[in-house]
């Protein structure tokens, strides 16, 4: 490791060291975490759900092309297939901005995913809005899926009885038999003390903030920063 040759005072290399200790410690942990998710049985079968989905292509309309099930959203049968939940459909009449933040960045890195598993975005939205707003934001490497007709979202608990919507990372398996199979799925809320820190990780923008003096502080995303912008 290359040395910083920068006059740091006999306290700041003290704690900073302290820091890079527990820094060390907590990836550790976080391997022994990823064991655990990694020993997950895969033994929980689950319906064979259909999507409706238009055109891979934004641009060429937004008319549904047809349905597609679970099972065929993988391309073969020995990659995973990971779907994140957006809320945006029934009661969530507008998109969300921090789900709109996180599939801003799996557009991102939509084509380094593909590399190792399949993708999806699904939302309880009918498709033309959905695309509308994939439209609006870029996003083109994506796998966009309309399931508000389906009991994916409320089964998966991104979606109560009324319609509410919540933000969830589904990870899914094909069986031996080619059935699917979930394998593990995430949220926001840990627990009902902890309501916004489940996903952070699949995001880098809350790395980044925790690197400052301020931290990530209250801050909370937007559709639109342009008078932020406007005023710089």
């Amino acid at each position: 490791m290359f040395e910083s040759r920068l006059q740091e005072t006999s306290q700041y290399r003290s704690r900073r060291k302290e820091l890079q200790q527990a820094e060390i410690a907590l990836m550790r942990h976080r391997e022994q975490v990823a064991v655990l998710r990694r020993r997950l049985p895969a033994d929980t079968v689950v319906e064979d759900y259909v999507f409706t989905e238009g055109p891979r292509r934004l641009g060429d309309g937004d008319a549904p092309t047809g349905s597609v099930k679970l099972s065929e959203l993988f391309s073969s049968p020995e990659r995973p297939l990971v779907i994140y939940h957006l809320m945006y459909g029934k009661a969530q009449t507008t998109p969300c901005p921090m789900c709109t933040l996180w599939v801003d960045g799996f557009d991102g890195v939509a084509h380094h995913l593909a590399e190792n598993v399949d993708f999806a975005i699904a939302a309880a939205a009918d498709l033309a809005p959905l695309r509308a707003h994939a439209r609006s934001r870029g996003w083109d490497r994506l796998r966009l899926l309309s399931c508000g007709e389906s009991t994916f979202k409320l089964d998966l608990g991104s979606e109560d009885e009324e319609g509410n919507q919540d933000s969830t990372v589904s990870v899914f398996i094909l069986g031996a038999d080619g059935s699917p199979r979930h394998w593990y799925s995430t949220h926001p809320r840990m627990s009902a003390d902890l309501d916004q820190r489940g996903i952070d990780l699949l995001c880098p923008l809350w790395h980044l903030l925790d690197l400052t003096p301020q931290g990530r502080g209250d801050w909370y995303a937007s559709l639109d920063y342009g008078e932020h912008l406007l005023a710089r």
